[in-house]
């Protein structure tokens, strides 16, 4: 298996790393302290083409390999998780128009969940409750057919961009008696009375990305609204009264599909995370020297790099330098396949001296890291993802 990123993958993460660099970072503390949504990043964002239906379609959906939206959202979530959030929200309600809905609504209704560079829109996705979240089956939010409209009633919460999207997406149960069976997705447009905003919510992190309980009262909408079309709805729910195979959860599969692009958040937020720490270490000092010349730190950093390079599913960034001991210490120049050389990912590519640490793989914890000495290699063109642009 071949993990490296072709040309097209490694030029878009340098551009998206450059704006997150440029446009992300500056005011990611402002809008995490203020819990506000970041409308003039969206707007910036659009302006230069990563906010918006096309880039999907040119770039994310022409990609056979499926990793380029991972790879965007690692980069946005290193300069702040909660503006990446802001940015990629809309993927949610678009993924699941994308893989259920039909062509035409589609084509209608995706470009509102963007808007314009001069007037950008967002889109959300409702399935949690307050009795449901993981199990969609237990969902309460009803829709009822009358005549040539879909009633739908119920609460949502927890929705990232609820009661501020232009669009929203909303899973609702057409027949309780068929559990997730008897669901259905439907088109929530702008302007119509029935849909207001619930509780915004307080959270500990993530604070840009706007999350809030979505209320619906009496909300209707035509019949051609509910994802896929009338009469692919019923004959889900016919095949379903008749006990066939179960197709599944459409809000599942759209949760399926963007797992991946989830971990890459995480990603994103631990190398951002070692990143700073590695800089505070360098920085700070005590007893005359930095704190990242003690061993207690240098490990820590050298695990938290190591960590979140696996997680990546790359080459880790190591070389198999290590040297067999022999005695009490004593090298010899053989290569040791079972000890690594984990390097610390520092601007320039240097290495701390003396904290080159040698990674036991194979259960040796005799700590050799005062034996080292600092050497400057540059690192493997097979990297996916460099630590530090």
């Amino acid at each position: 298996m071949d993990f490296e990123l072709s040309e097209d993958h490694l030029t878009t993460q340098k551009w998206v790393h450059e704006f997150a660099e440029k446009e992300i970072r500056p005011v990611a503390a402002h809008y995490d302290e203020a819990e506000e949504f970041p409308w003039p990043v969206l707007k910036r964002a659009a302006e230069v083409g990563l906010f918006g239906l096309e880039f999907y379609l040119e770039t994310l959906a022409a990609d056979p390999s499926g990793l380029m939206f991972p790879v965007c959202f690692e980069e946005t979530c290193w300069g702040c998780a909660g503006i990446s959030l802001g940015i990629w929200g809309s993927g949610l309600p678009l993924t699941t128009l994308a893989y259920s809905g039909t062509p035409e609504q589609l084509l209608q209704w995706a470009p509102l969940m963007f808007g314009t560079a001069d007037d950008p829109k967002v889109g959300a996705l409702c399935v949690t409750e307050p009795d449901a979240g993981s199990d969609v089956s237990a969902l309460r939010t009803r829709a009822r057919r009358d005549g040539d409209e879909w009633v739908l009633n119920g609460q949502k919460v927890f929705i990232t961009n609820g009661g501020i999207a232009s669009v929203h997406v909303v899973v609702a149960t057409v027949d309780p008696a068929l559990g997730h069976r008897g669901q259905a997705a439907f088109i929530v447009g702008p302007g119509n009375p029935g849909l207001r905003q619930g509780k915004k919510e307080r959270k500990l992190g993530i604070r840009a990305s706007h999350t809030a309980g979505v209320l619906l009262e009496d909300y209707r909408i035509p019949l051609e609204d509910v994802v896929g079309g009338v009469e692919r709805l019923e004959a889900k729910l016919e095949q379903a009264r008749s006990e066939g195979p179960s197709r599944g959860s459409a809000a599942l599969k759209t949760f399926e599909m963007t797992r991946p692009s989830v971990a890459a958040q995480a990603v994103g937020i631990a190398r951002a995370a070692f990143e700073f720490s590695r800089d505070y270490a360098k920085e700070r000092t005590q007893f005359g020297r930095p704190i990242i010349d003690n061993q207690g730190v240098a490990f820590k950093l050298a695990d938290m790099a190591m960590e979140s390079d696996a997680a990546r599913l790359r080459g880790i960034d190591v070389e198999a330098e290590g040297r067999r001991d022999r005695g009490l210490g004593h090298r010899t120049g053989d290569p040791d396949p079972g000890r690594v050389r984990l390097r610390q990912g520092l601007p320039g590519r240097e290495v701390v001296p003396r904290r080159e640490d040698l990674h036991p793989v194979r259960g040796d914890l005799r700590d050799p890291a005062d034996r080292d000495q600092p050497r400057a290699r540059p690192l493997s063109p097979k990297s996916l993802f460099p630590l530090t642009p």
